[in-house]
């Protein structure tokens, strides 16, 4: 019978070292060249309705999205755009806006010169910048207009607007060719031309590297791995990721994932964006946490404390431990936005809500603080570890209560000011 190959060791755990680009700054927030990834959204509001779309900016800026796009598409929404900005300084939200432009940017952004100057960076899809004759003088007049207003672009090729003559030039030299490859293949290829072609004209037009970030959206995962390991390999400038499309619900938050985890694992990335269709009347920032959640699960950064819960089973046939860990984490991303200057360096925090004895004493020794819930048929007591010690045993109806208290309470006296080293906590059972 025939052994299993038995894979070599290695020692080696974590992602391929970062893939070198071209640093890029947006506003005060610094994309590639070796800066953290940065967590960027978009907002879905007409942005000719100023108070809602600055409500909505910030919301989005207070769940950590550092960067916010928003759609210029008619002369009212270019209007509205310094009235914007001037609305979120005066609430001190700093967070740099980017302007999505399409079909007519290059005339909004000649007519309306204060929006020129309110935006941090533009955005430009090749594909919708005019066709034929007209594609090269509005995409130059938009890269003149970012040069004289000292602006970075984003030059965003898309799936689902691809530039057609490029593409079929690509799909006749694919047909006349001795081995012709898959027609999705050549749509790649499409893609990546799209943006670097794109990318060395503007250079040509007097825009430095270090304004210039790529983007090649398409909405299957295996295709855009694809797409983004090649523009990565033939290319220095700095690239924002995101899958385009993705869908509602747990559907785009798991093909969102796939992609760009597979795609950072790889060095790939230097900002990104959760593409999520949000439910009728949902919340915006939910893009915003599962970016963050994606980068801080894969170790990329450190946005909010972690709540560690068991998935539960048969012994935890209560909901108490699932009640805690829920509570304990909207607490936790309610606060962190007032918490960053109070708490310095409480994102590290690492919180376990264990469900029974199984594994609830061992996993609460690897948290900061954690608690072993009573399972099914288990002594009603729950004991706490902090720093991986024995600190309490809670009993009672008020369990949930007391532990939830006693993290607020770990939280001042670690990370507050004139903070107390966690091991002079007076431990009482």
């Amino acid at each position: 019978m025939n052994k299993p190959e038995i894979l070599p060791q290695t020692d080696i755990a974590g992602p391929a070292p970062r893939h070198q680009t071209t640093q890029v700054m947006v506003g005060n927030v610094a994309v590639g060249g070796g800066a953290p990834i940065v967590v960027q959204s978009m907002t879905n509001t007409d942005t000719a309705d100023v108070d809602s779309t600055v409500a909505q900016v910030a919301a989005l800026a207070r769940a950590g999205s550092e960067m916010v796009r928003i759609t210029v598409d008619r002369d009212e929404a270019a209007a509205a755009v310094p009235h914007i900005r001037e609305q979120l300084d005066k609430r001190g939200i700093t967070t740099p806006l980017i302007g999505d432009f399409h079909y007519i940017g290059h005339k909004l952004l000649t007519e309306y010169p204060a929006c020129a100057e309110a935006l941090a960076k533009y955005r430009i899809n090749p594909g919708n910048v005019g066709f034929k004759d007209k594609r090269d003088t509005q995409f130059s007049t938009i890269i003149e207009l970012a040069n004289t207003y000292g602006k970075p672009v984003r030059i965003g090729a898309n799936w689902g607007s691809l530039d057609q003559e490029l593409l079929s030039k690509l799909m006749d030299e694919n047909a006349a060719s001795a081995n012709p490859r898959d027609a999705r293949a050549v749509m790649r290829e499409a893609m990546v031309q799209s943006a670097l072609h794109s990318a060395e004209r503007a250079q040509e037009l007097g825009m430095p590297k270090n304004r210039i970030i790529l983007s090649a959206k398409v909405s299957a995962v295996q295709d855009l791995i694809a797409v983004y390991q090649d523009l990565a390999a033939r290319s220095d400038y700095a690239i924002h990721l995101g899958l385009t499309e993705a869908g509602m619900g747990s559907k785009g938050i798991v093909a969102s994932s796939a992609a760009l985890g597979i795609l950072l694992q790889q060095g790939i990335g230097d900002t990104i964006r959760i593409s999520l269709t949000p439910e009728p009347g949902g919340d915006r920032t939910l893009e915003v946490q599962v970016a963050q959640e994606l980068l801080q699960t894969m170790g990329f950064r450190t946005f909010v404390p972690l709540v560690a819960a068991c998935p539960g089973c048969g012994r935890t046939t209560s909901t108490t431990f699932q009640e805690l860990a829920r509570s304990i984490q909207d607490f936790i991303r309610d606060e962190m936005p007032s918490w960053k200057s109070k708490y310095p360096g409480v994102e590290g925090l690492n919180v376990a809500v264990m469900g029974c004895i199984v594994n609830g004493p061992g996993e609460s020794k690897h948290a900061n603080i954690g608690i072993s819930l009573p399972g099914t048929g288990e002594a009603p007591a729950a004991p706490v570890f902090v720093d991986g010690k024995k600190f309490r045993t809670l009993r009672g109806p008020t369990i949930a209560a007391d532990f939830k208290a006693l993290v607020i309470d770990y939280i001042d006296q670690r990370y507050g000011a004139g903070a107390k080293a966690p091991e002079s906590v007076t431990a009482a059972e």
